[in-house]
């Protein structure tokens, strides 16, 4: 039986298709459209996943949208209505967006698709929990949803047993912790749903001092995890933004402007909203194991995307494993809300790998042949080189110093670059993280980069017990590998410390001594598994600086065509493309469909 999933509309629209249990394809609109966090009707990633498969949307046996939209038009009546007069205009815009189409998710499949079969949905949360239980290798396991809103809820933990799910618990709108971290992301002068992992990359070069008065006046959190919003700060209920002014009476200052310098305040604040993110979802987790008595944790929705908190979880050792949904987000439940239908609604058997789990590494999306690919650099006339053993060569010139475009197999599926459409460099360099970020991410200097480490050797540098095979778990950096720094250089001004070499590996080293870890399987991506072990041939280092494969601003690339222009905004030193690889030079052709200009927004 094969069913297409569909999440829309939100943020991150996205479709997956799985064929009796397994997943076939997945991918995110956004990286056909090449417009970040796309959120209209998934058209090419419906395309390309029946592409995918040779099938025809006739072949489709039943398509489940991620959500309830009549469930959801009803919470935004009830808000409405319980705040009224206030957010009148709000109001009609929400009614005039919902009336033009986001209430009518059945017709609007109907017509785009021109699908005659069965159309159904399920909860928002209910597809959250079902994309972190169902692919993970347990049989059993405790689960947590966090994440903004759903149709009202906005947290939620339970069980997963073999083929199906029981909700415990949970904590509906308006009070949510995706929410509260969103609002200090406005108040910051990031952008909402996508800032929020600047706010985590921030927080190390600040204290928390703003905790207490955050848990005090914003949040009343309880032993067991539950909370409550002061809705007094909040805008979000009725308004268009977050928060409202008396943020700025709270903490005695004005909100940020956006590209603004930061100052250790804004440091301050990013450090105390991630400590309280951190404690909630400890005392949430908590409580979940003492209520479950579960050995194993699987966890989705956007709050799960917070690596720190997650890295503070598994270090508690609450859990002898923890299983997070590399995509967590809103995207992710295009998989989950097509898994919850064949396991949860038809009552299908579900067969457990207990050694991996179902999501193929994550490599869901497209590849190009050697063919299609050759095809592209001729056409446009692209010198280049055809070599037999790309990860050889690329581990030389990495060693050297340079930075690699690496992109080979599917395309992975989810908010983190694996290893299949990455940028790569030296992690013992002490300029690389910095450079990286300026001259060819050309984003904020502070932001940190993650380590992609082999799996069999990464308790020889990281304080991890678990592997991170999906880059969500955060962990220090072995104290044997650090380098102690001159005492008054701690004193130094917030992203000043960046110019203090912490460890043999600086360039994934953030100032506080984490990283944010991706375990290599030799199994689920062995040319990236390759790559890294000849990097350690040559320098006895088995980790790459691994960064997704795009500039601020714009989607990870999809295609070759999509890595070339990408790699021509950039000082990448070479590319590599399956076994072509190109070096990267001022006299290399722009293709007809290059974009000369360079977006430079905030991603």
């Amino acid at each position: 039986m094969k069913i297409l999933g569909i999440s829309a509309f939100y943020h991150d629209s996205a479709a997956a298709l799985i064929d009796s249990g397994q997943i076939v394809a997945a991918a995110q609109e956004e990286r056909f459209s090449r417009k970040k966090h796309d959120k209209r009707f998934p058209i090419h990633s419906i395309g390309f996943v029946l592409d995918y498969a040779g099938l025809n949307i006739g072949d489709i046996d039943a398509i489940v949208y991620f959500e309830n939209p009549r469930l959801k038009f009803k919470r935004l009546l009830s808000s409405y209505t319980a705040y009224a007069p206030k957010g009148k205009q709000s109001f009609i815009d929400a009614m005039n967006e919902w009336s033009g189409g986001k209430l009518f998710v059945e017709k609007i499949i109907r017509k785009k698709l021109g699908y005659k079969g069965k159309i159904t949905n399920v909860l928002h949360h209910e597809s959250h929990a079902a994309s972190a239980f169902f692919p993970s290798p347990f049989e059993s396991a405790a689960f947590i949803t966090a994440d903004g809103v759903g149709e009202w809820q906005t947290t939620s933990f339970g069980t997963g047993k073999k083929n199906n799910l029981e909700v415990l618990g949970s904590i509906n709108f308006p009070h949510s912790l995706g929410l509260l971290y969103s609002a200090v992301t406005q108040f910051l002068g990031f952008k909402v749903n996508s800032g929020e992992y600047k706010i985590m990359g921030l927080a190390p070069y600040g204290s928390p001092k703003y905790s207490d008065l955050i848990l005090r006046e914003l949040i009343d959190l309880k032993d067991d995890g539950s909370f409550k919003l002061n809705i007094e700060y909040f805008d979000f209920i009725v308004g268009d933004g977050m928060i409202n002014t008396k943020w700025e009476t709270l903490f005695g200052r004005s909100r940020r402007e956006p590209e603004s310098l930061l100052t250790q305040d804004d440091m301050d604040l990013a450090a105390s909203i991630q400590d309280v993110i951190d404690i909630s979802m400890l005392k949430l987790a908590r409580h979940v194991k003492k209520v479950t008595g579960e050995k194993n944790l699987c966890m989705a929705g956007g709050v799960a995307l917070n690596c720190v908190a997650n890295g503070k979880i598994e270090k508690e050792g609450l859990f002898e494993n923890i299983w997070i949904q590399p995509a967590a987000g809103d995207s992710g439940g295009a998989i989950g809300s097509a898994l919850f239908y064949w396991y949860q609604t038809l009552g299908n058997s579900r067969q457990i790998d207990p050694l991996t789990d179902s999501m193929n590494g994550a490599y869901l999306g497209p590849e190009y042949s050697s063919q299609e690919i050759k095809a592209f650099l001729n056409g446009f006339g692209i010198p280049h080189d055809y070599v037999e053993n790309p990860m050889e060569i690329a581990a030389k010139f990495l060693s050297d110093g340079k930075v690699v475009g690496w992109f080979q197999g599917r395309m992975e599926f989810g908010p983190r670059a694996l290893g299949s459409r990455s940028i790569l460099g030296d992690p013992r360099s002490p300029q690389m993280q910095k450079n990286m970020n300026l001259k060819i991410k050309f984003r904020e200097s502070f932001r940190p980069f993650a380590p992609s480490v082999l799996e069999e050797r990464v308790s020889e540098w990281f304080d991890l017990k678990s592997l991170s095979p999906y880059m969500l778990i955060v962990a220090d950096v072995l104290e044997k590998h650090r380098i102690k720094t001159d005492l008054d250089g701690e004193n130094l001004f917030g992203i000043d410390k960046l110019n203090l070499t912490r460890s043999s590996i600086p360039a994934v080293t953030h100032v506080d001594h984490s990283s944010r870890i991706q375990t290599v399987s030799r199994k689920t991506n062995p040319k990236f598994w390759s790559l890294l072990n000849e990097f350690n041939k040559i320098t006895s280092v088995p980790i790459l600086v691994n960064t997704s494969f795009n500039v601020r601003g714009e989607p990870i690339v999809c295609t070759p065509e999509d890595a070339y222009n990408c790699f021509l905004k950039t000082k990448i030193d070479y590319l590599f493309i399956e076994n072509y690889m190109i070096k990267n030079s001022s006299s290399l052709p722009k293709p007809a469909i290059y974009n000369e200009e360079n977006n430079l927004e905030l991603d």
